[in-house]
């Protein structure tokens, strides 16, 4: 038997959303992998979609990006048709409509959406369009059983943003510890509130790494 050229290469990350207070938090690792190649250690996988929604992605690079692109232009578009800013839940809307019609030839991509409409919200989406909507958190990738029992444990309601920014971090980096195709140079953090989106500088990432855990 003939095997074919193709080969089914694996691709990994840990992503995370989660609101805190008034604000979304969105954290993620930076390791882009390929097959069992740590292919790039800086990856990028945090976007900014308009000035109050932001995007991470899990899965193919390609057709995040394509589907990314597709996001920035539809709110542009919305916003120029309407004379009104696009709403998370509209984005998700439409990229939830995207996903579908391809159900067949599906893009190999998964999405943690947040921003702020009346307040904060965060969205899942799967590859085929499905979409579920997190009250509390959301999480994506191959790192997505130690990020997820990490924010089991700690996440609770009432959170200021700075206790969202460090359990964002500390749910990421239990993915980059346990899940091989997670990793990276460090964590990368968006905080999305009425302000607008702030992209974490890593040193400021880094006081939140080497912080001591409580006993």
């Amino acid at each position: 038997m003939e095997k074919s050229a193709e080969k089914d290469f694996k691709t990994g990350t840990t992503t995370v959303g989660l609101i805190a207070g008034e604000s979304v938090v969105l954290a993620a690792d930076m390791r882009a992998s390929f097959g069992h190649i740590a292919y790039d250690e800086e990856s990028k996988k945090l976007y900014k979609i308009t000035e109050n929604i932001a995007v991470t992605n899990a899965g193919s690079v390609g057709d995040s990006l394509t589907l990314i692109r597709f996001l920035k232009s539809q709110a542009s578009l919305y916003e120029i048709e309407r004379g009104t800013k696009i709403t998370p839940k509209a984005i998700v809307t439409f990229l939830s409509n995207v996903l579908n019609a391809n159900r067949y030839y599906p893009y190999s991509a998964q999405f943690v959406l947040g921003g702020i409409n009346d307040g904060p919200e965060i969205f899942e989406l799967t590859p085929f369009g499905g979409v579920l909507k997190r009250e509390k958190y959301a999480v994506s990738g191959s790192g997505t059983e130690p990020a997820m029992t990490t924010l089991d444990q700690n996440y609770k309601k009432g959170m200021t943003e700075t206790e969202g920014i460090g359990l964002a971090i500390k749910a990421v980096n239990a993915g980059r510890k346990r899940d091989v195709f997670s990793g990276g140079k460090s964590v990368a953090v968006m905080v999305i509130n009425r302000k607008g989106i702030r992209e974490l500088k890593e040193t400021e990432v880094q006081k939140f790494l080497s912080k001591k855990p409580q006993a």
